[in-house]
């Protein structure tokens, strides 16, 4: 069967290239054709285009960069119904991927079926967009536990929880790195500052210098993320401790003794490698976002980790409570070995594994999203 992924992102790149493997496995017959990274190049198939010329957030560069993203649209939307593929598999990015999955619910048979890996975040806010989903989207797919009540009990909307794969990542790397103690010398405070340029832009000054005054005791390192060239990094690094390494980010973490993260995939994974971490999220005008988020937003928390355990495990410093002395105040509490927060954080990490359940995601997904199309098929004949 044909298969057509769109992946917007470094996170959705990592994830789509892990369903793509284990769709492989399932139908030897399979054809990739796709939008995303490198990791999917590596899994097989042919690239339209390459994520990086999508991934604009924040509504100034989205605006700037509107012509390309909208070029990228229309060839996209023009690739598939050329290719004709079998089936379109979203992969987050909603922006783009539900005007994706209008127009291809809106072809002229054959339509391909639409399935979305790793469900939009409507809880958090758009939730009108179920009306959308519900329309264009054949079958969700879920990766996080408390979505099912959301989609399926709040909206009666059926959709499929097949683990996260983010654990089953995290998961793998641990067991196929076996026992790595701690360095000997300095500790290490990782820095995780998002995968976008606007993100890094807005928060990794502020987390630098949060973390400078550590640097005699603590080794400052930051997680070099794919796609940004080093020049970029540089404009933040240059004439400070900093140590940067590129697409290391589970090494890192796998070494690290605490972390500043930018909220996003990033604070789950820190977590699952039980390590203790500040969610650290600038934005323009804080003050008047601090008070939006309260208003607008269907959620308390911002960071993976608090949402899935529904309660504030880990200190999210976003908007205007976002500032250098917060940072380096919750810092400073989750530093020490024995500090009472840093231990209660490694604690509720060990429930977080518990609600994530066992279920290796991509392979779950594959399993049921060839079955779906077989049958189809076979209805079809």
């Amino acid at each position: 069967m044909k298969y057509y992924l769109i992946a917007g992102e470094a996170s959705g790149d990592l994830h789509a290239s892990r369903l793509m493997q284990a769709l492989a496995r399932k139908d030897p017959q399979a054809e990739f054709r796709f939008i995303g990274g490198d990791l999917m190049a590596a899994a097989g198939g042919t690239m339209v285009r390459h994520y990086r010329e999508l991934a604009y957030m924040g509504f100034i560069p989205v605006l700037l960069h509107l012509p390309t993203i909208l070029r990228n649209m229309r060839l996209c939307k023009r690739d598939i119904s050329k290719w004709q593929p079998d089936v379109v598999i979203l992969v987050d990015y909603p922006g783009f991927n539900l005007s994706i999955a209008k127009y291809v619910h809106a072809l002229s048979q054959p339509t391909p079926k639409v399935y979305y890996y790793i469900a939009p975040k409507i809880w958090a806010w758009k939730e009108y967009r179920i009306k959308n989903i519900r329309r264009d989207v054949d079958e969700l797919f879920s990766i996080l536990p408390f979505e099912v009540d959301f989609f399926e009990g709040k909206h009666h909307y059926p959709i499929h929880y097949v683990g996260n794969p983010t654990a089953d990542e995290v998961r793998t790397f641990l067991n196929e790195a076996g026992s790595n103690d701690k360095p000997k010398a300095k500790k290490v405070i990782a820095l995780l500052a998002g995968s976008r340029r606007q993100e890094i832009k807005d928060n990794l000054p502020t987390m630098i210098e949060a973390a400078r005054q550590f640097e005699d005791d603590y080794e400052l390192v930051l997680a070099g993320a794919p796609g940004i060239e080093s020049s970029f990094y540089e404009q933040f690094t240059t004439g400070t401790s900093v140590r940067r390494v590129d697409n290391q980010t589970y090494a890192l973490l796998s070494q690290a003794h605490t972390a500043l993260v930018t909220s996003g995939t990033a604070t789950l994974e820190t977590a699952l490698f039980g390590v203790p971490q500040v969610v650290c999220y600038e934005t323009p005008l804080p003050r008047l976002i601090g008070w939006l988020r309260k208003k607008v937003l269907k959620v308390k928390y911002i960071s993976l980790v608090n949402l899935i355990a529904n309660r504030e495990v880990v200190r999210e410093l976003v908007a205007d409570s976002f500032t250098l002395d917060n940072i380096r105040r919750e810092l400073a509490a989750i530093l020490p070995d024995d500090a009472p927060a840093r231990r209660q954080m490694l604690e509720d990490y060990q429930q977080l594994w518990q609600q994530l359940g066992d279920d290796c995601a991509p392979e779950k997904a594959a399993t049921t999203m060839y079955q779906l199309l077989t049958r189809g098929k076979a209805n079809e004949d």
